[in-house]
């Protein structure tokens, strides 16, 4: 098949994207597929199909290894030569849509929100990963809580706040530390802080001012941290989370070794096990998710568990969770992707 393997783009995950797309081509090339890594943002000059885009831009070998601190977007703006406002780089729209499907490998911003997903339904683009409808209430925060408490699945409370009116005292009002503060609709933890007090709260809220003018302020679980795929409409095994210091922040999730991830989790009850699997097909039927997602929750001391998030395109890098999860049950990386085209092909 023609795979175009979509990534990069403008968005504080760009560099995470990257490196998923690196590895997703590089197994589909291993599996015999024609394929190209494109950068959604960069584009492609001089080129309006798949056969002269392969033949200009093709590699045998993609590798990126994703920094410890988020892109410069403002450098990955004046690279580009084309210039303009578009999100979508020159030569993208007719490449994807001459090829036979595009793999989705974006995080973040336009390629997670629904707006991508919305512009290649109109071209009639075959892409793999979540629809429009999906992407959107997933990457909103707040709507995404909304609907879950609707279907009765917890989430700890929190609150929406403009990012340049917040008071730590008004949510101290609503709700009290320890806090988790984030915007309202990244991934990859970009722009998030835990912190336990009132005098941590204004360079928090700063970092994720930083990113988006909506800004939720959560109450900080505490207790074991797990995640959980789902892959063709079933369950992959949990994985437990164990960062060796902080939370599990941008750095602790792309840092080889700065994390440890237990796949299956040591001590973890049955019934524990089973009722994070099936909370997690009830987020990811609820917000009308595609074939594959993977959802992010905490078991509290309590003995509840507690949404955070679910994500409609999970990273795919060197220390992503769901390669782990489908390794677990005997899917190598390879089938994995294999497995997304022929899910995404089969779609009407």
């Amino acid at each position: 098949m023609n795979i175009v393997v979509l990534a990069g783009g403008l968005s504080p995950e760009r560099d995470v994207s990257l490196s998923s797309g690196c590895m997703i081509a590089n197994a589909l090339l291993e599996n015999g597929h024609n394929v190209i890594l494109a950068d959604l943002y960069i584009g492609f000059e001089s080129v309006d199909n798949f056969a002269d885009a392969h033949r200009k831009y093709k590699k045998d070998k993609y590798k990126f290894a994703v920094p410890e601190r988020e892109p410069d977007l403002e450098a990955v703006r004046q690279a580009r030569k084309s210039g303009g406002v578009s999100l979508i780089g020159e030569g993208i729209l007719p490449i994807c849509a001459d090829a036979d499907i595009t793999f989705n490998a974006l995080h973040g911003s336009i390629g997670e929100n629904g707006r991508l997903q919305a512009v290649f339904d109109v071209f009639g683009v075959k892409y793999t990963g979540t629809g429009y409808e999906g992407s959107f209430m997933a990457m909103d925060k707040p709507l995404a809580k909304e609907i879950m408490r609707i279907n009765g699945i917890e989430t700890p409370p929190g609150y929406v706040f403009d990012a340049h009116d917040i008071c730590g005292a008004e949510v101290m009002k609503r709700i009290e530390p320890p806090w988790a503060v984030k915007p309202c609709g990244c991934g990859s933890s970009v722009g998030v802080s835990l912190i336990d007090g009132i005098e941590e709260f204004d360079a928090a809220v700063k970092y994720a001012r930083a990113y988006e003018d909506k800004i939720l302020v959560e109450k900080k679980i505490v207790g074991r941290e797990f995640s959980v795929g789902i892959l063709g409409g079933e369950a992959l095994p949990p994985i437990e989370i164990i960062p060796n210091a902080g939370f599990y922040d941008y750095r602790n999730k792309y840092q080889p070794g700065a994390s440890k991830e237990i796949c299956p989790p040591e001590g973890l009850p049955p019934e524990v096990d089973a009722e994070l699997r099936e909370t997690t097909l009830k987020v990811h039927r609820a917000l009308r998710l595609g074939d594959y997602s993977r959802l992010d929750a905490i078991v509290g001391e309590d003995g509840k568990i507690y949404v955070l998030e679910i994500n409609t395109l999970p990273g795919m890098t060197p220390t992503s969770l769901i390669p782990q999860e489908a390794a677990a049950v005997g899917i190598s990386y390879g089938q994995l992707c294999e497995r997304i085209v022929n899910l995404a092909l089969n779609k009407k």
